[in-house]
């Protein structure tokens, strides 16, 4: 595997890793819904910004659009499908705040167990799919490029934000043991 493609995995492995706290979170609904809504929140502001900000961003502004100059089938099927998906899950997370806000608890998760089941779905195919093609259609050199326009993007969105977004998953698994 490619150094710079390793960041994408790597990014992958942290959401999923998120993914699996999110689904206990059911647990607090009719429990301790001031934590419930606290957590969600703090999930909604993860989504947000490491799944979008950090992650998909380097995909639709340094790595799609890389792949698309290569090959114009891949613009019109894989990577036009990635693009969609991202925009679905931006309004699934609009819709799950919408039901916090709402305290409609059961409803916002219901609605975040369906968004991080397209998600992992997402993920799976970015991964056994679209990132190796990218590993096959670059050279080493361009990948290299490549992930020093990834790791500028962290520079330039905070590098500090992301690792304490990182750090998520430790703070959920701590919380949600007590319950």
């Amino acid at each position: 595997m490619n150094s710079s493609m390793k960041m994408l995995y790597d990014e992958h492995d942290v959401i999923v890793e998120v993914i699996g706290k999110a689904k206990l979170m059911r647990s607090l609904i009719g429990k301790d819904e001031v934590m419930y809504s606290d957590n969600l929140r703090q999930l909604i502001n993860f989504f947000r910004n490491y799944a979008d900000k950090y992650h998909h961003f380097k995909e639709e502004e340094i790595l799609f659009p890389e792949m698309s100059k290569r090959n114009e089938l891949l613009a019109e099927g894989a990577i036009k499908e990635m693009l969609e998906n991202h925009e679905d899950f931006r309004e699934m997370i609009k819709n799950i705040e919408h039901s916090l806000n709402e305290n409609n608890y059961t409803g916002a998760q219901d609605q975040l167990e369906k968004y991080t089941e397209s998600l992992l779905d997402h993920i799976a195919v970015e991964n056994d799919e679209v990132f190796q093609t990218a590993e096959s259609i670059f050279t080493e050199d361009e990948l290299e490029k490549i992930g020093f326009r990834f790791s500028d993007c962290d520079r330039e969105l905070g590098e500090s934000q992301k690792g304490e977004l990182e750090n998520l998953s430790d703070y959920l698994s701590k919380l949600l043991h007590t319950v």
